[in-house]
């Protein structure tokens, strides 16, 4: 890993989608250095591996299971309520997890990508952030994309559809889109709380967000990308930097600040989130 390892001993972290690829990545360097992780993903199965990966590094380092569906409402609820009643503090939240090129609809009705990269992390967020504060000095840091800068917009009537496109790529601009606003927003509400916020690119990733992809597109396309090691660098940077601290709603590439799609207004980013405090107080 080229992130310098800044030392995470006596911190507490949550990284969604930590089972496998970036996640996973950046889970066990954060074990490496010390912290308490809580790999949240939607079975045990899918963790077994990185727990047992953990378990094998030397260090005060520690890995906990938290099972968490991001494309059930209901389900991020109870996920939240878990971590919530065990008392633990709360120092980084890594809101990882994804999908990428597939198409549907959430159970809550809606589109899959904005639901799960977006929303169910919105919720999520909002859930823990009094713990966030309580912990603080604390980070906020959640994966976006390169590819957020193709979308001009969000369209509010497109995101409670299924899928329209046939790649979902579009929908998943979008989402990306959402995670760059949810970001500054986030950073907008938080101001002087001790909670600071990051979004950021990780790269173009091999990993397992691609595998709905068709063959022979898929194996192609990861031959061409980066590891999800050289990808979990700038995760770790936003969640562990030093010289970050007090730094709010901005967002990097390559562990460099960079400026984000100009739709990435503050307007925008207030709608969003009125309307994702809406749909998910409906739910």
């Amino acid at each position: 890993m080229t992130t310098d390892l800044y030392d995470m001993q006596g911190k507490t972290v949550l990284v969604t989608g930590a089972n496998s690829g970036i996640g996973r990545a950046t889970a066990l360097d954060l074990v490496r250095r010390g912290a308490r992780v809580h790999v949240a993903c939607r079975s045990a199965e899918r963790a077994v591996d990185v727990v047992a990966e953990a378990g094998q590094l030397p260090g005060p380092g520690s890995v906990s299971l938290l099972p968490l569906d991001l494309a059930e409402l209901a389900r991020v609820r109870q996920s939240a309520r878990q971590f919530l009643d065990s008392g633990e503090p709360l120092h980084v939240l890594i809101n990882n997890a994804g999908v990428a090129g597939q198409r549907g609809q959430t159970a809550d009705g809606f589109e899959l990508a904005f639901g799960v990269n977006h929303l169910g992390h919105f919720l999520l967020t909002t859930l823990l952030l009094d713990r966030l504060v309580e912990s603080g000095p604390a980070r906020v840091v959640t994966v976006s994309s390169v590819g957020h800068r193709q979308a001009r917009g969000v369209d509010f009537e497109a995101v409670r559809r299924p899928t329209r496109s046939f790649t979902g790529l579009p929908e998943y601009a979008v989402s990306k889109l959402c995670n760059v606003l949810f970001t500054q927003e986030l950073a907008r509400r938080q101001e002087g709380t001790g909670v600071t916020t990051y979004a950021l690119h990780p790269g173009a990733i091999g990993s397992n967000i691609w595998r709905r992809v068709p063959w022979p597109v898929e194996p192609v396309m990861k031959r061409l990308m980066r590891t999800p090691q050289e990808g979990a660098a700038t995760s770790l940077y936003c969640a562990t930097a030093p010289e970050l601290a007090g730094v709010s709603g901005r967002y990097y590439d390559h562990s460099q600040e960079k400026a984000p799609n100009p739709v990435a207004t503050p307007e925008l980013g207030a709608e969003l989130w009125a309307r994702s405090d809406e749909w998910v107080a409906s739910v």
